[in-house]
């Protein structure tokens, strides 16, 4: 007979008799369930493989998704996206988790012979995940937004190698002035600031013309300012967070908006 209200979140442990009645009411209540323990795992569906037994975590979660972790690597070894059905029982001496995705024919079978830990979980996250551009990104956000730099700007070319490095960013200015973008997602620090001269130094060479040097970070570490003014270097201030908030919005744009429909 199973419980009538909330187990306790956590069984430390327990016998598979005991496991097996916490992980079904949770699965049953779509919460978060974890088990730890000794187990072996059966994967069939679009190709079959099978995990010998050794000490390996699960971990089920309300949507529906599944995912199987051993002690070592970030990755899961076996795992089942939101959706899945659950179906647990014992048998022969061992709880069997069985995780099913109807529409695919995939199952994963996970049969417990020793379990160290049961917990039944009931989680709430309802904060706002917000991911920052790279500088790769930044560098996209800028040749989809030139004005990003200033109005007028219009990139040439990217990733233009030079003798240092790659400049990230060459392009003219409203005056058609060649300018020389470079790139940092943290403070910007004297090193950045030499590493933009350098680059400019060498198109001087090979361009025979007037070259402005714009960096372009969150903000300048210490020291870099006074070097940056010494070599009469421009700064401009963008943080990852508005490159990023760019790009979101290029996603969010319909196609038809480029064909004016």
């Amino acid at each position: 007979m199973e419980p009538e209200g909330p187990p306790n979140n956590t069984l430390e442990s327990p016998t598979l008799e005991e496991a097996y009645r916490r992980v079904r009411w949770g699965t049953s209540r779509y919460k978060t369930v974890i088990v730890v323990g000794r187990c072996r795992v059966d994967y069939d569906g679009r190709a079959s493989s099978k995990l010998e037994p050794g000490e390996r975590i699960l971990l089920i979660k309300p949507d529906g998704s599944a995912l199987v972790h051993r002690p070592r690597d970030y990755a899961p070894v076996n795992w089942q996206p939101p959706g899945s059905l659950f179906r647990t029982k014992l048998e022969k001496g061992r709880l069997l988790v069985r995780i099913f995705r109807r529409k695919e024919n995939e199952v994963i079978e996970v049969r417990f012979s020793d379990i160290a830990l049961v917990a039944v979980l009931d989680l709430r996250d309802t904060g706002a995940f917000h991911l920052y551009a790279s500088e790769k990104d930044m560098q996209q956000a800028i040749l989809v937004e030139p004005s990003l730099i200033e109005k007028g700007f219009r990139p040439i070319t990217t990733e233009r190698p030079v003798e240092p490095g790659f400049i990230d960013i060459l392009g003219v200015d409203s005056e058609n002035t060649l300018t020389v973008v470079e790139i940092k997602r943290n403070a910007a620090t004297r090193e950045a600031v030499l590493q933009l001269q350098k680059y400019i130094d060498v198109l001087k060479t090979e361009e025979g013309r007037k070259i402005r040097g714009i960096l372009v970070a969150p903000e300048l570490a210490r020291g870099a300012q006074k070097l940056l003014a010494s070599l009469r270097l421009e700064f401009k201030q963008l943080s990852p967070q508005r490159c990023a908030q760019v790009l979101k919005r290029l996603k969010e744009t319909p196609l038809t908006d480029f064909f004016g429909m």
